[in-house]
């Protein structure tokens, strides 16, 4: 769901780390703890892995330490700001098969778009190169969800002009709910870039304010250790 899934879909991010999506159940925790064993992997920073942790949307970090994959660090959630409940980004996941390794099961692009709607200065950058890369891949047809998906979520002016121009019955519809769309419908550059900053800062106030608490209930659980 994270940097490697950025490198998945064609969105070529270098990272060292690999961030899951887990289902908080007492048996789906019991195989990832026998993975984190198989992996050698020591807890690292706070808080320890537990299903209260993981279901108020923290996250739990560890370090692998097993031959081949030593410092290599695994982030593990199971909750995200905007996003669906893990059951519903499980049964709309993409897998995709990797030569030598297998299939692996990735977040839905849709989804991890949402996810990386943080406070972070280089998710941004990352959003866009995610749909510019959906743009470019010509292996699967344009159907309606997916332009829909294009007109909801690019942040490249001159992509959204051409967009609504390819697809003005679907831009029409999304313009209802994004001015952007509105503005590449007007071919208003300005106010496009006026209404892209608009929406970064709207969803950077919103992940502030989503992990405020969470970071005091982080501090009020480091004091309470023993």
């Amino acid at each position: 769901m994270g940097g490697q899934a950025c490198i998945l879909y064609g969105a070529a991010e270098f990272s060292r780390d690999v961030d899951v999506a887990v289902a908080v159940s007492p048996a789906n925790l019991r195989r990832l703890r026998a993975a984190l064993a198989q992996l050698d992997a020591e807890p690292v920073f706070f808080p320890p892995l537990s299903p209260t942790a993981l279901r108020r949307g923290h996250a739990c970090h560890f370090r692998c330490r097993a031959p081949g994959l030593h410092g290599v660090r695994l982030d593990v959630m199971a909750a995200f700001r905007g996003a669906a409940p893990f059951h519903r980004l499980w049964a709309r996941r993409r897998r995709i098969r990797l030569p030598g390794v297998g299939t692996v099961s990735v977040m839905a692009l849709a989804d991890l778009v949402t996810i990386k709607k943080t406070q972070r200065d280089k998710d941004w950058p990352m959003i866009r190169r995610l749909v510019e890369a959906d743009l470019a891949d010509r292996s699967r047809p344009p159907l309606p969800a997916r332009v829909a998906f294009w007109l909801r979520e690019c942040r490249t002016p001159d992509l959204l002009r051409t967009l609504v121009r390819r697809y003005p019955v679907a831009a029409a519809k999304v313009a209802r709910e994004r001015p952007a769309v509105r503005a590449a419908l007007r071919s208003d550059v300005a106010r496009i870039e006026q209404e892209l900053h608009r929406e970064q800062a709207r969803e950077r106030a919103l992940d502030r304010r989503y992990w405020a608490p969470l970071r005091r209930e982080l501090q009020t659980w480091r004091r309470s250790r023993p």
